[in-house]
């Protein structure tokens, strides 16, 4: 008897542990590129990166500037929420402190990573070869003095688990806009906040688009301008919005009234 009860309170706690983090290849209904958190991860700051990662999650899962980033099958994905839906990401797009995070923070690292070093970053220039190393060039040449601080946690996401976590991208982005005020400074978390995906259910990646290639099904690849040498010094990237009130000839003066009010600078 004494013996069944330790055995089903073992039992009891690898349960409760395994439902506190992460699923991998579940294919529950919704999810796209195999994980599923039930609850807001713990997080845990890269010493001397603006990049957190996941310690206790079976993969490799990353947050950084306002963006929860995954590698997984020889792939980026980027979400604004801890359990997606998830965008693909081209490595030629990735932010350069995603692509420096050293190898020993990769919870789950893939087999070419086998003999690289645990204090430096994925051999990506070995990997993705020639023609990425040309377009990123300088992508692991930085003042490790300068690097800026790492964005605030969405914390608030906490409060959305299980069935409570928003199942549509528009729901997701009010509730984004209500709690959570960081603007990212690359490109590619900008583009991301500024055309959130398409509708889809808990989990799903984004509608796909026809750009000539083959994306993976529910995955839409982001493309936004190549990140710079520098450490993040890209307000560039940022889109201008076109005033309503450039109107024409006589309507010009009637037009700005109208579409200048109630408008955020």
């Amino acid at each position: 008897m004494r013996h069944l009860i330790i055995g089903l309170w073992v039992l009891c706690c690898a349960v409760t542990s395994a439902i506190a983090q992460v699923s991998i290849g579940i294919g529950l209904p919704g999810v796209s590129i195999g994980i599923n958190l039930p609850i807001f991860p713990e997080l845990v700051p890269v010493p001397g990166y603006p990049v957190y990662y996941a310690p206790r999650l079976s993969a490799n899962f990353f947050f950084y500037d306002g963006l929860y980033w995954v590698y997984q099958g020889d792939n980026w994905y980027a979400s604004s929420w801890y359990n997606g839906p998830w965008a693909l990401v081209g490595p030629q797009y990735v932010p350069v402190f995603v692509l420096r995070i050293p190898v020993r923070y990769y919870r789950v690292p893939p087999p070419y990573f086998r003999g690289w070093r645990a204090d430096a970053p994925p051999r990506w220039n070995e990997h993705w070869g020639h023609d990425w190393e040309q377009q990123r060039k300088g992508w692991n040449q930085w003042d490790r003095h300068s690097a800026p601080g790492p964005a605030p946690l969405p914390t608030y996401q906490r409060q959305y688990s299980g069935d409570r976590y928003p199942r549509q991208a528009e729901q997701q982005q009010q509730l984004r806009s209500q709690n959570y005020r960081y603007q990212p400074r690359d490109p590619v978390a900008r583009q991301h906040y500024q055309e959130p995906p398409a509708r889809s259910q808990h989990g799903q990646g984004p509608a796909p688009q026809d750009r000539g290639s083959k994306p993976q099904n529910t995955q839409r690849e982001h493309q936004a301008p190549p990140p710079s040498q520098g450490d993040m010094k890209q307000d560039k990237g940022a889109p201008q919005q076109k005033s309503q009130g450039q109107g024409q000839g006589k309507d010009r003066d009637k037009a700005e009234g109208r579409g200048n009010e109630g408008k955020q600078p």
